[in-house]
């Protein structure tokens, strides 16, 4: 299913930036026009969601019951929006929703025991240097909100994961093409923790997600 969903996004990826490439060789908008207060980009991307959770799981007094935590990447469309507050400056948010598998490991342990759609709205204050360039590089920084939603207990387990913030840092490049177009690399990453109950709390971890947001995409100015 992952694999299919992330073909699909890179597909509609291809599309759009194939679209874009033929508005170049038929000789329309030749120079690509130019950003600046006021200015939206929307993006479609194809977008990998990338925890790094790798904590212990304890009992409820404590133990360590010799398992971890491993939370499964996922991969899927999604849609920036960056709008210009001012020439150099920008604010980003991107929608989307990724599904991923929480599995307890160790030993010769390794079972499923979760599966998850986390909705990770991540917004962002950027600093564009040459906006109007070529290959047009920012950085940013900004907040996400972690919301677990349409959890699927798996092998008799019980598991309670909690909502939260976290902070992101971000850097990336839009390469401006003809017209209104860009073709858009960007990387962020999410500082975040949640608590895990298992089975009521008979089980439980501090999960430091982290997850590295990574995603490629084609934009269109207006």
């Amino acid at each position: 299913m992952k694999t299919a969903a992330a073909l699909l996004a890179a597909a509609s990826v291809l599309t759009l930036a194939s679209a874009a490439s033929a508005q170049n060789s038929w000789g329309m908008d030749a120079a690509p026009e130019p950003v600046g207060k006021g200015t939206l980009i929307v993006t479609a991307r194809t977008t990998g969601v990338l925890p790094q959770a790798d904590d212990a799981i304890v009992t409820a007094a404590g133990a360590d019951s010799g398992l971890k935590v491993d939370v499964g990447d996922d991969w899927m469309p999604t849609l920036g929006f960056t709008y210009f507050v001012a020439d150099h400056w920008a604010v980003e948010a991107i929608l989307g929703a990724t599904q991923h598998e929480v599995r307890a490991r160790g030993g010769t342990t390794d079972v499923a025991v979760h599966e998850t759609w986390v909705l990770p709205p991540i917004v962002t204050l950027q600093y564009r240097p040459a906006p109007n360039a070529t290959i047009s590089p920012y950085v940013g920084a900004g907040a996400s909100y972690m919301a677990f939603f349409k959890g699927k207990d798996k092998n008799g387990f019980d598991v309670d994961l909690d909502n939260g913030f976290g902070v992101a840092l971000q850097a990336g490049a839009d390469w401006n093409l003809s017209g209104p177009w860009t073709v858009n690399l960007d990387a962020k990453k999410v500082w975040f923790d949640t608590d895990a109950r298992i089975n009521g709390g008979a089980l439980k971890s501090n999960v430091s997600l982290d997850p590295w947001v990574v995603s490629v995409g084609v934009g269109r100015k207006f």
